[in-house]
């Protein structure tokens, strides 16, 4: 659940700041020795949202620990949101301010910390963001690099690399303050009861879906043709000296690391972020060891295990995936068609056909049964649903079998679902029994809430803080000024 701005109410997905806008990088995270002009000269800030164009690019607005922001980071900030279709005109020049402080003041105490993060992930991000970058400008280098002001790609990479780094500090400082917070169940009451009867939240419309997921499978001959492909590249690579970064290039099906040679984030034996099948193979190599050809949901890989430090291993692999015949997608919607008559002529309920025939493993032993990410429930707000599954179902009458829906899996191929309501559960004002998975999330929050404005007060008075010129002037959330 995102966590309040005190200074900015707006939540920023600094994930996908570059990936979706492309329009500006945001705050400069290096460090520079400038002198703050706090004379009375200096330019009395507007309180609106506009970029101040009047003010120098590389003008210091304040000092937070071991990091600056600069007056052009201000302006920036009101691109960013702009460019995202935020609505610019509800914050002030000053909660743009206040939410950089706060983003400096994160970074740096990660830093007093000692919260490391690993630069080569960072690196490949930044990878990632510019090869989208340019993507969307048609591959011109060129281009962005006119847009950003840079006079080289090594000069914009390594603004990016600071910007990411900054913020994946900042990330690590708030996660480390709430990581273990958690509410017990007499706290969930307390939260409920001290809500006034006029301000008990509304949930929309609720439902519970379940479904039958039926896939076309590649024929033993497709798979076993991928499979050679992948154990010839293998044997080119350790006998003949070719580049595995190279073949991974011209061969892998897994669009997001092909054009970096099939490098992927570094794997940590920690934190294990890949699918089961995928880390056990990695794990077992030795450094510069090839796997043997092996298979996952995604479909069939080889691993090349560069790099072991301690946790982590820098690995590059290879992704095919078997094509499917014609033939067999035929069979697979003759095959959906098929369940949808049963279920609806009464041979075989929608649980049981779920449990025997769908290839969602996710779901198909609990007869089909949809779990909300969110809040790990069955229920499912009904304006919040996918938009196609929603204009399937919004009218449909419990347990009945919607029409066959045509959709993609995560590496796009083609697979057929149906859908059924299992339970609806129309709008309605909280209620701790029911409703009490989400009330505990909202009383998690609120307890993370206090949790960071109470680190956020300790830590603004032990550390470096400056605020230049008429900044000091904005009226804070937070004792910026220390007063």
């Amino acid at each position: 659940m995102p966590l309040k701005i005190n200074n900015l109410k707006f939540t920023i997905n600094l994930k996908h700041i570059i990936t979706i806008c492309l329009t500006l990088l945001v705050a400069n995270t290096t460090l520079a020795q400038e002198i703050i002009d706090e004379s009375p000269k200096a330019k009395k800030v507007e309180d609106s949202i506009k970029p101040n164009t009047n003010i120098k690019v590389d003008g210091v607005a304040a000092v937070v620990g071991d990091y600056i922001v600069l007056e052009s980071d201000i302006d920036k900030t009101y691109l960013q949101l702009k460019a995202q279709g935020g609505d610019v005109s509800q914050f002030s020049r000053c909660q743009l301010f206040g939410k950089l402080l706060e983003d400096k003041l994160y970074a740096h105490h990660a830093i007093q910390d000692s919260i490391v993060v690993n630069d080569a992930e960072i690196r490949s991000y930044v990878n990632q963001q510019l090869q989208q970058i340019t993507q969307q400008v048609g591959g011109n280098m060129k281009e962005v690099l006119d847009f950003y002001k840079k006079a080289d790609e090594q000069s914009l990479r390594d603004e990016m690399f600071e910007i990411n780094k900054s913020r994946k500090l900042g990330s690590e400082m708030q996660l480390k303050i709430i990581n273990e917070i958690e509410v017990t169940p007499e706290e969930v009451r307390e939260f409920f009861n001290k809500i006034p009867k006029d301000k008990i939240p509304e949930f929309g419309t609720e439902l519970k879906v379940a479904q039958i997921v039926i896939e076309p499978k590649p024929t033993q001959i497709e798979i076993d043709n991928v499979i050679e492909k992948l154990r010839a590249i293998k044997k080119d690579v350790e006998e003949n000296g070719a580049n595995f970064r190279s073949k991974a290039l011209f061969n892998s099906d897994d669009p997001g690391s092909k054009k970096d040679g099939g490098a992927l984030p570094p794997m940590n034996r920690s934190k294990p972020r890949m699918v089961k099948e995928f880390r056990e193979a990695a794990f077992s190599l030795q450094e510069g060891e090839i796997s043997e050809p092996f298979k996952t949901e995604y479909g069939y890989h080889i691993i090349l295990l560069e790099k072991i430090r301690g946790q982590e291993y820098d690995v590059r692999h290879i992704l095919m995936i078997p094509d499917v015949a014609e033939s067999s997608i035929k069979a697979a919607k003759d095959k959906i068609e098929e369940t949808k008559k049963n279920i609806e002529e009464g041979n075989i309920t929608f649980a049981d056909a779920a449990r025997e025939v769908s290839d969602e493993i996710k779901t198909k032993f609990q007869g089909g049964q949809l779990i909300n990410p969110t809040t790990q429930d069955y229920n499912f707000e009904l304006t919040k649903m996918d938009t196609e599954i929603y204009v399937k179902i919004q009218d449909l009458a419990n347990n009945t079998v919607s029409e066959v829906l045509v959709d993609r899996d995560q590496i796009g191929n083609v697979q057929f679902k149906i859908l059924t309501v299992t339970d609806r559960i129309n709008e309605h004002k909280a209620n701790y029994a029911r409703d009490y998975l989400k009330i505990k999330e909202l009383a998690l929050s609120d307890k993370r809430l206090k949790a960071i404005g109470k680190w956020q007060e300790e830590k603004i008075l032990d550390t470096y803080i400056k605020i230049s010129g008429d900044y000091r002037a904005c009226d804070f959330t937070n004792n910026w000024l220390k007063k």
